[in-house]
């Protein structure tokens, strides 16, 4: 009588069968050759696993001896099959490829499945397959912008180096103001979260009015200083100053970084400027909002308490913002930049030598 090879496994091995048995994204027959071995190792008769994992003789045979030789990637990996290459897919799939990242439809933007497929005469599910295995997403898109600052380099250096080394006796706040904040409340009441379901909201919505918040954030502690103002002229950016002049310690300067939005560069933006020299302003570059730390906050502010909101009028919108500030201000948190600015200039460069090359092709 034959006897089934006796399998032994190490602790290693049984996290990683155990990992293979339970993983909801492993593949199902590496699952079921997982459990096989498994209880081979537990001293399971073939018959016996057979009717536990209600599969056939023959499977649980190859892959309890295929484990034995092979051990872990026995099992993981199949065993290359005979008979020649698929010549004719290969060529196909190559085909797919060049049409999809060096050509468009004439009735699109980019291609589906489906209209790959009927363009080249194959099926869709092998245009997903190929997609797939070239990493080729047709329907998403990313968005880029490089700055045209021809001071770029210089306006970075100063403001990534007042974030990584700010200067002794001053506070670095960065500033800006978020506009046209709506006051929008919904058509008709959500339906609350629960098991099983999101939370949701009608797609439509009632305008009532708009509110401009004037934002300071001070990178030390992480405080922010803030107001709401129905307009976002030269003479509310002034008032703003003004605030953050008395909310701050007076022995101390204060260097801005904020954004090249034509108020902040007023004539009488700069002449209140130059009778507070404590005052000191540092430009980012053109297009580079991101360099400005304040914007990562206006996210938060728009993610948890903006967009989902309900608001009846701008004054309650504007009393929900400043709820928000005076809890952060109870507990505040600052944003750490660590990123250096050869880093930077460097990822930069990469990206306008590729932009370059498309161009010129």
């Amino acid at each position: 009588m034959r006897t089934a090879i006796r399998i032994t496994i190490t602790g290693k091995e049984r996290i990683e069968l155990m990992r293979y048995s339970r993983g909801r994204s492993t593949p199902a027959r590496v699952v079921l050759r997982a459990k096989i071995v498994l209880l081979a190792a537990e001293g399971k008769k073939n018959k016996e696993i057979v009717i536990a994992l209600k599969t056939d003789p023959q499977t649980v045979k190859r892959w309890r001896t295929r484990f034995a030789v092979r051990r872990l990637a026995g099992i993981v990996k199949d065993a290359p099959r005979g008979g020649r290459k698929p010549t004719v897919r290969a060529r196909l799939a190559s085909l797919i490829v060049k049409k999809t990242t060096q050509e468009r439809p004439l009735n699109a933007t980019h291609w589906s499945t489906r209209s790959l497929a009927v363009e080249l005469g194959t099926n869709h599910t092998m245009i997903h397959r190929v997609w797939k295995a070239a990493g080729l997403k047709p329907h998403r898109v990313k968005t880029f912008k490089l700055s045209s600052d021809p001071n770029f380099a210089e306006k970075l250096i100063d403001v990534v180096g007042l974030y990584l080394n700010p200067p002794e006796h001053a506070l670095v706040l960065c500033v800006d103001e978020k506009s046209q904040i709506q006051a929008l409340d919904r058509t008709q009441p959500g339906l609350p979260m629960k098991k099983g379901r999101c939370g949701t909201m009608t797609h439509d919505y009632k305008r009532n009015g708009t509110t401009t918040l004037f934002a300071a954030l001070e990178l030390a502690e992480g405080k922010l200083i803030g107001t709401c103002m129905k307009k976002h002229r030269h003479q509310e950016w002034i008032k703003f100053l003004k605030l953050i002049d008395r909310e701050t310690p007076q022995n101390l300067d204060l260097h801005l970084i904020a954004d090249n939005y034509r108020t902040h560069k007023h004539d009488k933006v700069q002449a209140w400027l130059r009778r507070h020299p404590r005052f000191h302003i540092h430009f980012t570059p053109t297009s580079s909002s991101w360099l400005n730390m304040i914007e990562r906050w206006f996210r938060e502010l728009t993610d948890k308490r903006i967009r989902r909101g309900t608001f009846q009028s701008v004054t309650e919108l504007v009393a929900e913002i400043m709820t928000y500030i005076d809890k952060h201000n109870n507990k505040p948190k600052s944003f750490l930049w660590t990123a250096k600015a050869a880093d930077i200039l460097a990822k930069v460069e990469r990206a306008r030598t590729v932009l370059h090359n498309v161009a010129s092709v």
